[in-house]
């Protein structure tokens, strides 16, 4: 029984036109797929993560804006599985009355007015004072960011003595 010439154009033409058609149907399905929303920026107040982390270093705090975060989530699903956490620790803190000043009086540390070189988040920025007196010191970063048990601190610390204000932006390596 010999194939009927037209029945196989016609099952060729469907398969060539179908074949794409269906492509395109299936990723216009994909992009229009709602997406789950990603975790809203939300400004922690809470002492007691800083304290554990820095407050051997800057001393008390009574009042503190700030965020935590892996700064590799944001990358989704384009970044390698890594082992290793990258936690960003961002904002500003009071201190208890005078606990900046001190800090900043302390010789070993060579503290000199300095503007931070990084931009805080839009979330902190109401938390800054525009006309904050910010002073810095390398050696004052290097002593409070000596490795701990689980983690590898690195960033720096600004301090205005005049509001026992300190601004820190931190990043913490947990392998």
């Amino acid at each position: 029984m010999e194939a009927q010439p037209g029945r196989t154009d016609r099952r060729r033409f469907l398969l060539i036109a179908g074949l794409p058609l269906l492509a395109v149907g299936g990723l216009t399905a994909y992009a229009a797929w709602p997406q789950p929303d990603r975790p809203r920026v939300r400004v922690r107040t809470d002492l007691e993560p800083l304290e554990s982390r820095f407050g051997t270093h800057v001393g008390e705090l009574t009042e503190a804006h700030w965020l935590g975060y892996d700064i590799d989530e944001g990358a989704g699903d384009r970044t390698v599985p890594s082992p290793d956490s990258r936690i960003r620790l961002v904002g500003v803190a009071r201190l208890a009355a005078g606990g900046a000043a001190a800090i900043v009086r302390n010789a070993e540390y060579a503290f000199a007015p300095a503007a931070p070189t990084s931009g805080l988040p839009a979330p902190l920025e109401q938390y800054l004072p525009a006309d904050a007196a910010w002073q810095h010191s390398p050696q004052f970063d290097a002593h409070a960011n000596r490795p701990q048990s689980s983690a590898l601190p690195s960033g720096a610390y600004h301090f205005d003595g005049a509001r026992d204000l300190v601004r820190f932006d931190l990043l913490y390596l947990y392998t």
